[in-house]
């Protein structure tokens, strides 16, 4: 079964959708009813008490805390974008203070510092979700040397047109293979190329994300009422694929 992660608010304000989870506790009930409908592990941004996004070690603890309550088994990640902290030594520091830890956490590699970042992460056993947007991005991440190391690669172009997407998407891959890196990719859009992208995933059979942080909207361009419809729907998505695939294959 394809590996699904629920990306359940990322640095959307919460006027963007009712349904978004900013407190430990409604980011807590959302990555248990997306783990219900069949995701595999929930990425979050934490949030301090005015619903600013943070890597301070209380708030990231009490974030760690509440969804391990509901949903014990379910692997949580959390964002460490350089616009949380943009200084990079100082978003380093906070990681180190950590005490209740993530399972993972994403790290972008085109922003300054991202090696000491994971590198930091990685001392406490935290695993890394590579993230690339770009071949640039993708050779920082090879010069790093922290490859064998790092749980995943989120492929992640950010071009709105698909076919543009797709081929940056080819070009990150293209630095990933020549550098022997033969880590799990998982691929995920944006906006308009979520679905696309998610449809391409699967007949890749790369991992895959969905939720909030990504699109409003379901497949057929309604709304979505909350995360775990998201991954409800992506779900059947993924299945249509596997079942498409197997009757090919046996064709």
């Amino acid at each position: 079964m394809t590996f699904l992660e629920a990306a359940i608010n990322g640095a959307r304000p919460p006027a963007d959708h009712a349904g978004l989870p900013v407190t430990p506790a409604e980011q807590a009930r959302t990555a248990a009813a997306c783990r219900d409908q069949g995701a595999d592990a929930v990425h979050a941004h934490v949030r301090d008490d005015d619903g600013r996004e943070t890597l301070t070690a209380g708030a990231v603890g009490a974030l760690i805390r509440a969804v391990r309550a509901a949903a014990p088994a379910l692997p949580v990640g959390i964002s460490t974008g350089a616009w949380i902290v943009p200084d990079p030594e100082a978003r380093a520091g906070h990681v180190r203070r950590w005490r209740e830890r993530p399972d993972f956490a994403s790290v972008n590699f085109d922003e300054p510092g991202a090696a000491d970042v994971a590198g930091a992460l990685l001392a406490l056993g935290v695993g890394v979700e590579a993230g690339l947007a770009s071949p640039a991005a993708a050779e920082a991440f090879v010069a790093s040397r922290l490859a064998p190391r790092c749980l995943r690669v989120l492929l992640e172009p950010q071009e709105e047109a698909v076919p543009v997407a797709l081929a940056t998407t080819a070009s990150i891959e293209q630095v990933l293979s020549g550098a022997g890196i033969a880590l799990p990719r998982l691929l995920h859009g944006t906006g308009v190329t979520t679905w696309p992208l998610l449809a391409e995933a699967a007949r890749r059979g790369c991992q895959a994300r969905i939720g909030l942080e990504d699109t409003l909207l379901l497949p057929g361009g309604e709304p979505a009422s909350d995360n775990a419809a998201l991954v409800a729907a992506a779900r059947r998505m993924l299945a249509d694929a596997s079942r498409a695939l197997g009757a090919k294959r046996d064709a």
